[in-house]
């Protein structure tokens, strides 16, 4: 199963962070996501370009997982030429995980 089949996602930058967020549609969806998406899961995923820690936050209270990825932006928005400078793409991207 795709991760977009039980949660949505959205991302944001903050220098060459990267914050990106899984919210699961149901409490048994969030169930899941908790058990399948780990903080190493994600670092192993985006292994091309995530250099540093991943750090999971998990938010019960919204059903949500929040994941930051530090050095994940090629050097942050004002220091890289990467198409996607912001990031936004990688909540598109997770959601194509296989759990």
């Amino acid at each position: 199963m795709k991760l977009r089949e039980i949660a949505h996602s959205r991302s944001g930058d903050k220098g060459n962070i990267s914050n990106l967020s899984l919210i699961a549609y149901s409490a048994e969806d969030f169930e899941t996501l908790k058990f399948a998406v780990t903080a190493e899961r994600v670092k192993a995923y985006f292994s091309d370009i995530v250099q540093g820690e991943v750090i999971r936050y998990e938010l019960p209270e919204i059903a949500a997982l929040n994941f930051v990825m530090k050095g994940a932006l090629g050097g942050g928005v004002t220091r890289s030429l990467a198409l996607d400078m912001h990031g936004k793409g990688l909540s598109s991207a997770i959601l194509n995980m296989d759990i």
